[in-house]
């Protein structure tokens, strides 16, 4: 697995396997499948409501708790008193400390909040910090008004919403890129592609693992997510194949310029954002 390096040396897998929208019941036993399938960097969030469940599958894997790179994320509604619902994180997961924590939304009281990150860091119980959903300005302006900057910013990226110039922002402040809904979530028949499809072929690969190679050539990190173990071993399978200028050139006519799922300049998603209550 390639690793990419944070700004304060930390190393994270480059790809990772995301449990947004699995169902707690089911969340145990698709962790551990893709532990088996190879996958050690694992991220949740509180309003996943799963976190106890990803604990379990870390917990009966067999393997070193060191070998892993976990990642949670606090909920709007917790901000006021991050740090404790950082700790009933850790509780709830069983473990002794978290590699990554993210602010999910930057709505809410996120200074306050920020600053619990900051603490927890220096303390040890959390060994990076981060944002999520944040605009470069916003994620660079947290830091500049506190004492670190935020070693991540996990935002969606997508054939359909490349986000060049924002990554590149971020990149610059040394804050490392992680992209959620890396298949935009299925919409617009993305795997039957013709522009994936033909690179794919190319390559004997699938537009999933284009998609994912194309990330990573970017130094972006990949958060996939599959229910089947031969998906999750090919998305794993994306380091012995390089895209060419001319791939990138072909993927770039895809990007619409906006989210398909979310869009957090909406002053009625963020109203949603803030009325959301998490119960854990």
């Amino acid at each position: 697995m390639q690793n990419i390096t944070l700004s304060n040396s930390v190393q994270m897998p480059i790809l990772g396997f995301g449990t947004f929208q699995i169902a707690p019941q089911d969340t145990e036993h698709l962790v551990s499948t893709a532990i088996q399938a190879g996958y050690r960097h694992i991220d949740t969030a509180q309003s996943y409501q799963n976190e106890c469940e990803v604990g379990l599958a870390i917990k009966n894997s067999g393997i070193a708790r060191d070998e892993f790179f976990i990642t949670t994320k606090v909920w709007i509604s917790n901000y006021t008193d991050c740090k404790a619902s950082v700790l009933r994180s850790l509780d709830r997961m069983g473990l002794d400390y978290l590699d990554l924590v993210l602010l999910h939304q930057p709505f809410g009281d996120t200074y306050s909040a920020w600053r619990d990150l900051e603490h927890l860091y220096n303390d040890g119980k959390i060994r990076a910090i981060g944002v999520s959903n944040f605009t470069p300005a916003f994620a660079v302006a947290l830091g500049a008004g506190n004492q670190v900057m935020p070693m991540v910013n996990q935002i969606e990226v997508n054939p359909f919403y490349q986000r060049f110039d924002e990554v590149e922002k971020l990149q610059t402040n040394d804050i490392v890129v992680q992209a959620w809904a890396s298949f935009a979530e299925g919409k617009n028949d993305i795997f039957n592609n013709p522009v994936l499809v033909q690179i794919a072929q190319k390559y004997g690969k699938t537009p999933a693992q284009v998609i994912s190679r194309w990330l990573v050539q970017r130094n972006i990190v990949a958060l996939v997510k599959s229910s089947r173990l031969e998906r999750m071993q090919e998305n794993l399978a994306i380091f012995d194949f390089e895209l060419t200028a001319d791939d990138n050139a072909k993927i770039a006519t895809l990007d619409l310029g906006k989210s398909l799922i979310f869009d957090h300049s909406n002053p009625e998603i963020a109203k949603f954002l803030m009325n959301y209550k998490v119960d854990v």
